[in-house]
């Protein structure tokens, strides 16, 4: 227990002073339990769950898919569910319980989050006895199936499917669930509205199912916000372009899209084609700091001063830090010009 304390605490000192802290969430972290399951080799599996009702737990499908049994602990008490409702291929199932004497965490719906907008998740990561804490920041918002998946830097792992991102003011924004391979990774959550949608589906009669969470399916298959992951860490520019480009032809409106289309031309040196796909990217959406800083990178090389100063108000606001440097690059180009 000390150990595990002692690892929360270091991971507080590199937080801004705005996030909570683990006395802050503490009464937080009741609605939050431990998800068990009883696996048909005889073994045991691990995830987390959210109270999001006093009937109601969220938790990821994958956790409980496919298993002889589950059940939920909490203060080492365990409650036996009395019902499922289950959105295997949204990875979102709801284990429905005699009422329970924990409170629900109130829903903040995904349509109203920020890039930037700073967070932080809870679970029960590698089997820990109590909620772990993470902190980071909302790094990407993507349509998808009707809502928006949320990508943070709020780290997680093996024991947090089925977790609790939250903001700061301890809404729930999102059930933690699926982490991209290598680094840096990316963490995915998904939306309340899928919470909320599946509370009034019918109650399903098996945990057997044989559909696959959509994040789980082949690469090629996959949404162009998970395609686009692998090439970016392993630097491979023109598959990323690729991939990217199709991303921009079926979503036009997608920053997101347009940022990855950019690095791919920045990686190529392809610097006036990077430095106009990174300015949609800016006109779309100006609270996107990996964004401009791409194209801060990309209009110092082309000694665009214009571009520059026209991006460091905005960098500014979100992370003075980096504006500090931006700002720098156009006293560096002043200084040059004849």
């Amino acid at each position: 227990m000390k150990s595990i304390l002692l690892t929360s605490l270091l991971l507080l000192t590199n937080v801004l002073n705005a996030q909570p802290s683990i006395v802050d969430t503490l009464e937080l972290g009741h609605s939050i339990v431990m998800v068990t399951t009883d696996l048909p080799d005889g073994s045991n599996g691990r995830g987390s769950g959210v109270v999001v009702s006093p009937e109601y737990v969220a938790t990821n499908c994958h956790v409980i898919a496919n298993s002889k049994g589950v059940n939920i602990a909490k203060f080492r008490d365990g409650y036996q569910p009395i019902g499922l409702k289950a959105n295997w291929k949204r990875d979102v199932c709801l284990l429905k319980f005699d009422p329970l004497p924990f409170k629900p965490i109130p829903m903040r719906d995904s349509q109203s989050l920020q890039y930037e907008e700073e967070v932080f998740s809870m679970s029960f990561p590698a089997g820990a006895p109590v909620p772990q804490l993470s902190y980071g920041a909302i790094k990407g918002i993507y349509p998808f199936d009707g809502s928006l998946i949320v990508r943070s830097n709020a780290s997680f792992y093996m024991g947090s499917s089925g977790g609790a991102l939250f903001d700061q003011h301890y809404n729930l924004i999102g059930l933690t669930t699926f982490k991209s391979p290598g680094q840096p990774a990316f963490y995915y959550s998904l939306p309340v509205e899928w919470i909320k949608e599946l509370m009034a589906a019918p109650e399903t009669t098996s945990l057997k199912t044989n559909d696959v969470p959509f994040w789980a399916l082949p690469l090629e298959q996959r949404p162009y916000f998970m395609q686009v992951v692998i090439p970016y860490q392993n630097a491979d520019w023109r598959d990323l372009k690729t991939i990217a480009g199709q991303w921009t032809g079926q979503e036009p409106a997608s920053a997101d899209a347009w940022y990855f289309l950019g690095l791919a031309e920045e990686g190529l040196q392809h610097y006036v084609q990077a430095e106009q796909d990174l300015k949609k990217a800016y006109d779309l959406n100006q609270r996107d700091v990996d964004a401009m800083l791409a194209l801060s990178r990309v209009a110092f090389v082309q000694k665009d001063v214009a571009t520059l100063e026209s991006i460091q108000p905005a960098i500014q606001a979100i992370d003075p830090e980096q504006g500090e440097k931006v700002t720098q690059q156009i006293q560096a180009l002043k200084q040059a010009s004849p």
